[in-house]
């Protein structure tokens, strides 16, 4: 194999010269840094190993997302998708490791990474807390939510859009109305939500969105927990809030994501329940697809790219201090109306 020093010693320079090819262009002339380069293809040689290269400039141009669920949930979930290609798009000159699931606290350990983004997890995430042992700059977005300026954080104004949300159905006429949320804490509960469970809520968003519902709906409405964030999780809980009678059925499901959201939509479909004239439903996200349900999606816009691009500003030191809470909004389309007469 050709090394490094076999180039330096055919051109009679020595291997610092060479390594400044590759990893301190700077240093040389534009002639002799080229000249390197064509002896070094000419002998097969493909530069520095990566790994080693960063480990002598002390970083590995690499930024490590760490979030709570599996892999295949950051590549099919759409409002993961969004915050991840708002990532992507701000670090295109850098890689992307990610980190998911729950046991993460040996991977974390030895990522080889410049810093971590934290997406969504528990203040108690083995994977959290191994990340900040690492001493590497480090910014949390949406959970945990730092007592202080513990961490750098950015998040999102999760109990005003859920408000926006709740207000409406009001103003329309809804008395009648459930909530549905993907998880209250870790696991895959699922079911009616009693008083208690509801204060053993961990997850922070989930915390803040349901405050939002219940502050101008007043006494708890109808609250189910799903045990996980696709629709398919959400059709039991939607088909056994619409299996009562027309008289007594909820007329309006405030779901806490589009993704639970589009299976209350299935579910009604599937039950000949007719939205928005039997049954209103509102999402939370506005991902691409809450435009292109049948009928399409009212729900509360979050900036979910935005804050994957500004999550690595604060992580590289070129916003460092943007709003800690980036604004909602209600997108009103075709899935609320009036509640049947």
């Amino acid at each position: 194999m050709v090394t490094l020093r076999d180039v330096a010693q055919a051109l009679g320079i020595s291997h610092t010269t060479v390594s400044n090819a590759y990893n301190r262009p700077g240093k040389l002339s534009d002639q002799l840094r080229q000249r390197i380069l064509d002896t070094a293809a000419g002998m097969g040689y493909q530069g520095p190993d990566p790994l080693a290269a960063g480990l002598v400039r002390g970083q590995s141009g690499a930024l490590g997302v760490l979030f709570d669920e599996d892999l295949a949930y950051a590549l099919t979930d759409p409002a993961a998708l969004l915050f991840l290609r708002g990532v992507a798009g701000r670090s295109a000159a850098q890689g992307l490791t990610l980190l998911p699931g729950p046991h993460l606290a040996d991977t974390v350990r030895t990522a080889i990474v410049d810093g971590f983004i934290v997406y969504s997890v528990t203040a108690d995430h083995p994977g959290f807390l191994a990340a900040r042992r690492r001493n590497l700059p480090l910014v949390v977005v949406d959970e945990p939510v730092p007592a202080g300026d513990d961490w750098p954080y950015l998040g999102v104004d999760d109990r005003g859009g859920a408000e926006q949300a709740a207000r409406h159905l009001l103003d329309l006429g809804h008395r009648r109305i459930a909530v549905l949320v993907d998880r209250l804490t870790p696991g895959d509960h699922r079911g009616p939500v009693s008083s208690d469970r509801l204060r053993a809520t961990t997850y922070q968003v989930a915390r803040e969105r349901l405050a939002g519902y219940l502050a101008p709906l007043g006494t708890p409405p109808a609250i189910w927990e799903c045990g996980g964030g696709t629709p398919e999780h959400a059709v039991p809980a939607a088909r056994a809030l619409l299996a009562a009678a027309p008289a007594k059925r909820v007329t309006a499901i405030l779901a806490m994501t589009d993704e639970l959201a589009r299976g209350v939509l299935m579910a009604a479909a599937a039950v000949g329940v007719a939205v928005p004239d039997d049954l209103s439903v509102i999402g939370f996200d506005d991902v691409p697809e809450a435009n292109r349900t049948d009928p399409p999606l009212t729900t509360v816009h979050q900036p979910l790219a935005d804050k994957g691009r500004l999550a690595v500003e604060v992580l590289t030191g070129s916003h460092p201090a943007p709003p800690q809470r980036l604004p909602t909004r209600l997108i009103t389309r075709a899935t609320t109306a009036p509640p049947p007469d």
